[in-house]
């Protein structure tokens, strides 16, 4: 049964680097600051982890906006209170709904394929996303890029907090 989703995948850029340099504990409350605030912004949001990665996550979402505004927000909060810098790869589109629970198809290769080629504090996004950015970010054109798995280049853009509005409150 295919079902319209978005998902995001996120990622703390060099959490291992930070678990060898800083020790397991300090690591651990990263983790757990990371995780927390990943809970709280979905739940404000109407956006569900579907699995955590590590020192990632896989969020899913029924709407589009909310999962833009959430992963916007969740970056944010990294770089003010988690200590490590968020990276992310943002999709939609119909999938295979299995088991009631897991999701297989393009859109969600597609954005854990952004978030893997996405740059600490870089949220990547698949171009038809564009739209679904708030009016306090903006999405930025990034161009045709091959990604691994896709046969043809895939159009997308960098979605960022604009630099003269506040992230705080925001709405379209």
């Amino acid at each position: 049964m295919r079902v319209e989703r978005t998902f995001a995948f996120v990622d703390l850029c060099g959490f291992t680097q930070f678990t060898n340099n800083d020790g397991d504990q300090l690591a651990v409350d990263v983790l757990t600051r990371f995780r927390a605030a990943a809970r709280a912004i979905g739940s404000e949001h109407g956006v569900r982890v579907a699995k955590w990665l590590g020192d990632g996550a896989m969020f899913v979402s029924t709407s589009r906006e909310p999962l833009v505004e959430s992963i916007l927000a969740l970056a944010r909060r990294a770089d003010e209170d988690v200590r490590l810098p968020l990276r992310g790869g943002l999709a939609g589109g119909a999938v295979i709904l299995f088991e009631g629970d897991d999701y297989i198809g393009a859109p969600v290769n597609l954005a854990a394929r952004l978030c893997d080629v996405a740059q600490p504090r870089e949220l990547l996004a698949a171009a038809e996303l564009a739209d679904a950015v708030p009016r306090w970010a903006e999405a930025v054109t990034g161009g045709a890029r091959d990604i691994s798995g896709f046969t043809m280049a895939v159009e997308v853009v960098r979605i960022e907090a604009a630099s003269s509005l506040p992230v705080v409150g925001g709405g379209r």
